[in-house]
């Protein structure tokens, strides 16, 4: 079938660096090939100018659907912390928080349908450390991080996949590292637990 009008169109902020680099390519139908870049809206760049992070838009061809027009679009969030990580934990995470809240914003105005968080963006990366201490970040799935962000997929008509380190309080507290689904109603829509847990060398993450 013949390439048509671009079906999915993916949206990609992040802090201070960007995977796609200059030449974005993406696999599948558009292996080896570089991406055709999409300007974002005046509202979501000045929040970007503003609160100084990187925006960057692509979109890539697929097969056209004959019944439906293209629908979706995915924003993809990569972000660093905001506090040194000797701070109070809680000022870490309500930092963190802050940090996201424009991000956000801008791709609600980009009109984002699917927003992706990255793994455990609510605390610093620290699984691989095996510390103890770093499991106070762990919440209950309605927990501070989902209730966070309940309000901008209600806001913004948007699912959002939020990556969490999650404590189970109704079976001994045992910790998960989890992906919460939140509808775009706002509601808790279903939720994944990583039950592989990487073991390669000193890369360990047996906390969890």
């Amino acid at each position: 079938m013949k390439k048509e009008t671009p079906f999915q169109i993916v949206y990609y902020e992040s802090i201070g660096y960007c995977h796609f680099g200059s030449q974005p390519v993406a696999s599948g139908l558009n292996c080896e090939t570089a991406l055709e870049t999409i300007v974002p809206p005046e509202s979501a760049k000045a929040l970007s100018s503003k609160h100084e992070f990187n925006l960057q838009a692509f979109k890539f061809s697929a097969d056209k659907e004959l019944l439906r027009e293209p629908r979706v679009r995915v924003g993809f969030i990569q972000n660093s912390i905001a506090l040194p990580t000797t701070a109070p934990f809680s000022d870490q995470k309500k930092a963190i928080f802050e940090k996201l809240r424009p991000i956000i914003d801008a791709t609600g105005a980009s009109g984002v349908n699917i927003l992706c968080l990255q793994e455990a963006w609510m605390m610093p990366f620290a699984f691989c450390t095996r510390e103890k201490r770093w499991c106070e970040f762990a919440e209950p799935v309605n927990g501070e991080s989902t209730q966070f962000l309940q309000e901008f997929a209600l806001k913004y008509n948007m699912v959002i996949i939020s990556s969490i380190l999650e404590r189970d309080i109704n079976h001994g507290e045992t910790l998960w590292n989890t992906a919460v689904i939140i509808g775009n109603h706002g509601n808790i829509i279903g939720k994944h637990r990583k039950n592989h847990i990487p073991r390669v060398g000193d890369f360990n993450e047996s906390t969890y």
